[in-house]
């Protein structure tokens, strides 16, 4: 199944039964990161948009160092 990039709208084969929601895949026309979102149907949305990454969004734990 093919998805266009978002970036360069070039159209990235992806095989929905090869991959899973987390995975990432790289358009070989810009480079760009995308992450698998969702397979059924099959979504891919930017790596690097502001927020869209919860672990990165999260504040890590800040120790006391006494």
């Amino acid at each position: 199944m093919a998805v266009v990039c978002p970036e360069c709208d070039n159209p990235i084969t992806v095989d929905v039964d090869e991959v899973e929601e987390g995975e990432t895949v790289l358009c070989d026309e810009c480079g760009m990161e995308l992450e698998v979102v969702s397979v059924d149907p099959l979504e891919v949305a930017p790596v690097d948009v502001i927020g869209y990454d919860d672990e990165d969004a999260t504040p890590a734990a800040e120790e006391d160092e006494d």
